[in-house]
């Protein structure tokens, strides 16, 4: 039971951590972290504004973990390998903003861990400016 987060280095990356974290606090879980922009270079350290939001953890919550995508692997099936992996109770991706256009579509990456992640996913966006 761990609430896994899947995100990247962007406003709505971090907008999924902050909620992943939330998410871990009020269901009294651990936390799981993929962070899906591959490590340059093979190094794998957090980018600075993901640490810093994985440094306001409570502690009393784990973190059982902070893995990377493989520069290989597309990024749901990244994601769904890590649902399976650790079983996890529940995946907070983030999500961007889309078009008047595309109101109605997600991201393809969103759209496939929605369909096919076998535990609640919950979709966050970040606050952004409207025109």
């Amino acid at each position: 039971m761990t609430v896994l987060v899947a995100c990247n280095t962007s406003a709505h990356g971090e907008a999924a951590l902050r909620a992943g974290i939330a998410e871990a606090v009020r269901r009294r879980l651990p936390l799981a972290v993929l962070v899906l922009d591959p490590p340059p270079g093979g190094e794998a350290t957090v980018p600075s504004p993901l640490a810093e939001a994985l440094a306001t953890v409570p502690e009393d919550v784990v973190v059982e973990s902070v893995t990377f995508r493989r520069e290989e692997d597309e990024p749901a099936d990244a994601i769904l390998d890590a649902v399976d992996a650790i079983a996890a109770t529940l995946v907070v991706v983030g999500s961007r903003k889309r078009s008047s256009d595309g109101t109605f579509m997600m991201g393809t990456t969103t759209q496939r861990v929605l369909l096919d992640a076998p535990a609640p996913v919950l979709v966050v966006k970040d606050v952004y400016d409207t025109p």
